[in-house]
């Protein structure tokens, strides 16, 4: 496996009565066998398809002749999409340097933005400033009918009319939406369509929250020249046990589910999520909704906190350390010892703090991962290590795989439906209504 996890520390003989005991655990975790049965059975007759994504590999070349083809000549790449559409893609692109703090800003053309979220200021700056020849617009949207991305795709067309380049709209503009179906209104398809923008398609049997290994995830991760193959291959080796029909306790993901199961019967109603790696910051928010959205039904399943440290450690742990003992903590960590600038000795001594001399940033980073799951721990926090010892593309496929099969076996342990989200939908058809002018 491309990362190492670790349950020692959410054992109550480490963090005492508020950890799991050896009985919990090993109750859920035999619960989890079902749930696995139940993955083996849908990979073998397909009814699951994001299972068949790992071992695939007819699909990519096709989104990266895509990304090539439609960046060709490009200054900018505008992602439009929300949820599921945009954090799957988000948490790969950050492995190439976007939204990453400090040298986001400093890598090569063509820069990417994830317009994610509605904001009529934001957007309306956005289309303003950017180069409108040399910009391009992705439309993603599974249903094809998301307000918020049919309203900025439609004021980006309209952007693009206004500046005299309806002609190129083919050019500059891809959709990426379900196939037509007879009887099934697809509002961005019918859009595109009026000026022949070409679409890729969204294997319709994929949810959103569950797209990060299709083409809705891989594109974003071909525009910006990852090895979309690698994080596929990283993908095969977290579901790989879970194929093999090892014992439960060797699975990963079903050990996760298990432990976090085991730890919510015991009042761990939040479950906060740590990395300590600014590329993996929309990974923390991409399994926020994962997370919360599949388990968060018939008033089950547990809150979902995404946290970055260092920093949150200023910010969030003495919460964490001094508050209420509702969290279960996953604290996910990258190889950094060694990493980074090294400290100058004599200014270190001028500082006051001569034990930083000769160490580096990342020696630093790796000692803060350490002390915070200890110290956890110690005040009866249970915490699960994840360690990472190369994040690339092969690492990231893997995690991000790891927790899908995770978040599907708890809600298997907790009876819920992994993907449906009917109260999500509800606010969707009241906003719309009122948007209208409804009562």
């Amino acid at each position: 496996m491309p990362f190492q996890q670790s349950i020692d520390n959410a054992r109550d003989d480490r963090a005492g009565a508020g950890g799991a005991s050896a009985s919990a655990l090993q109750q859920a975790l035999a619960r989890t066998e079902e749930a696995l049965k139940w993955l083996r059975a849908r990979h073998a007759d397909g009814g699951l398809p994001l299972l068949q994504l790992p071992g695939k590999q007819d699909d990519l070349k096709p989104v990266a002749e895509a990304a090539r083809v439609f960046t060709a000549g490009a200054s900018d790449v505008v992602f439009l999409g929300t949820g599921g559409s945009s954090l799957g893609g988000q948490t790969l692109a950050q492995l190439g340097g976007v939204g990453v703090p400090g040298i986001g800003a400093l890598r090569n053309p063509p820069r990417v933005h994830f317009m994610d979220n509605l904001d009529a200021e934001t957007y309306g700056a956005l289309l303003a400033k950017l180069p409108r020849k040399t910009t391009r617009f992705v439309a993603i949207s599974k249903s094809g009918g998301t307000a918020e991305t049919l309203m900025q795709t439609i004021a980006a067309l309209s952007a693009a009319k206004a500046a005299g380049l309806e002609s190129y709209i083919p050019e500059i503009f891809l959709g990426l939406t379900e196939p037509a179906k007879a009887g099934k209104k697809n509002g961005l398809r019918d859009l595109l369509a009026k000026y022949r923008v070409p679409v890729l398609e969204h294997d319709p049997g994929v949810g959103g929250r569950f797209s990060v290994l299709s083409n809705v995830g891989l594109l974003p991760a071909a525009v910006l020249g990852l090895d979309i193959a690698a994080v596929r291959k990283g993908a095969a080796a977290a579901l790989a046990p879970v194929l093999a029909k090892k014992p439960a306790a060797d699975v990963p993901p079903a050990l996760g589910a298990a432990l976090g199961v085991a730890l919510a019967e015991k009042g761990k109603s939040i479950s906060v999520m740590m990395a300590y790696a600014d590329k993996l910051e929309r990974f923390t928010r991409w399994y926020v909704q994962l997370w919360g959205e599949s388990l968060g039904k018939q008033a089950k399943g547990t809150t979902p906190i995404a946290a970055l440290g260092p920093v949150d450690q200023h910010s969030q742990l003495q919460l964490y350390l001094d508050g209420p003992r509702d969290k279960f903590f996953t604290i996910v960590t990258v190889a950094s010892a060694g990493a980074g600038p090294r400290i100058d000795p004599e200014l270190a001594k001028l500082a006051g703090e001569s034990g930083l001399g000769g160490k580096t940033i990342g020696d630093l980073v790796a000692a803060q991962a350490r002390a915070t799951a200890d110290t956890l721990a110690k005040n009866g926090c249970p915490v699960r290590s994840i360690h990472v010892p190369k994040l690339d593309e092969e690492s990231l496929g893997a995690l991000l795989m790891h927790f899908q099969l995770e978040t599907i076996i708890a809600a298997h342990l907790l009876g819920v439906d992994a993907f449906d989200q009917p109260a999500v939908e509800e606010g969707k058809v009241l906003a719309k209504k009122y948007l209208a002018g409804g009562a």
